[in-house]
């Protein structure tokens, strides 16, 4: 199947996504293709020192998950947060350089990479960005940190925002790159943005479709995912895709993944709705980094999205399609440093 036809599935799923949710049989099971595995195989330290020189691994327990992190650097915490269908991986064109002046902590979210894949739970609840923003609250306090700076990339991005709202008093700034609010996105979508985002709403069909198409080529499917959304020829090492492809191309991630957008498509965006209610916003001064060859700032208007959500926002557009941190990692280090140094 070529680009244009895959892409061309996007309205079809914007569609569907407007029936009414079926729930999946708690003990289902699908069948993996031959060549998947459940989980990845484990990671290469060498891969590891040569990504993040002077960073050390550790796995977190939080009260939900097993999460894997790499930390490095001296000074002010600062948490970075990755998002679909990568790991902590994205950062490694900006974390040694990052690490000079911040304690730099890299999780990959549950789910994802060589972090745990509990069960969704009814309704997806275990996938919320509610869980995954906790994760990240146990994860610092682990290190001793109570309030901290924190960047986030797409799905990231929305577990940082919800982390803002669940936890103000631990963010002492954030940064989201390339994210319009979610509620905001599903509100305002339209057949663009349903042909242009086609895994929003091809991830959050039931259990087990999605599942079973993807893991008849996972490779393909991630490669797909990422080049379309990557503007910026090699911004994506070899050795990078390696670590994305290893952490991707199993069972295990791949229903984690879909039932990460299965949440988002149902039980955040009740959350969501209810905070919108109450008024809730996010206080930590908040600066918004978008692509601009990339879907978001081309149907929203990104600043204005946020500043309906917070009382303090900033931001700017950069030369580059979704990757920020891969495609433009000298602008996205220049950004970060002088919003957290101000």
């Amino acid at each position: 199947m070529n680009r244009r036809n895959f892409l061309s599935l996007g309205s079809a799923g914007a569609a569907l996504a407007l029936l009414p949710a079926v729930k999946a049989p708690a003990a289902a099971a699908y069948p993996p293709c031959s060549h998947l595995s459940e989980l990845p195989a484990p990671p290469s330290p060498e891969t590891t020192k040569r990504l993040f020189p002077g960073f050390v691994a550790e796995t977190v327990k939080t009260s939900g998950a097993s999460i894997n992190v790499l930390k490095g650097g001296e000074g002010p915490p600062l948490l970075l947060i990755h998002g679909h269908p990568e790991t902590h991986v994205t950062w490694h064109r900006v974390a040694a350089d990052l690490a000079r002046n911040y304690t730099v902590i890299m999780p990959d979210l549950r789910g994802y990479g060589d972090s745990s894949k509990p069960d969704g739970g009814e309704r997806q609840i275990n996938y919320s960005f509610r869980a995954m923003a906790q994760d990240q609250v146990e994860t610092m306090r682990h290190y001793g940190y109570d309030r901290f700076y924190v960047a986030g990339h797409d799905r990231g991005a929305r577990v940082s925002h919800r982390l803002c709202l669940d936890h103000p008093d631990n963010v002492l700034k954030v940064c989201l790159m390339d994210i319009a609010p979610t509620l905001t996105m599903y509100r305002d979508t339209n057949k663009e943005f349903a042909t242009r985002y086609v895994w929003w709403f091809f991830q959050i069909q039931p259990f087990p479709m999605p599942e079973h198409f993807i893991g008849l080529d996972p490779e393909y499917y991630m490669k797909e995912h990422l080049d379309v959304q990557n503007k910026t020829p090699g911004a994506i090492t070899p050795e990078a895709m390696a670590e994305y492809l290893r952490c991707y191309c199993c069972t295990g991630t791949i229903h984690a993944c879909c039932e990460d957008y299965r949440a988002a498509a149902d039980i955040d965006l009740e959350m969501d709705e209810a905070d919108d209610k109450a008024g809730h916003k996010i206080t930590a001064p908040l600066l918004a980094l978008w692509g601009a060859k990339g879907v978001v700032g081309h149907l929203w208007d990104v600043l204005a999205t946020w500043r309906a959500k917070a009382t303090s926002v900033s931001g700017k557009a950069l030369d580059c399609g979704h990757l920020l941190p891969e495609e433009q990692p000298a602008e996205v280090l220049a950004e970060l440093q002088q919003f957290f140094r101000g």
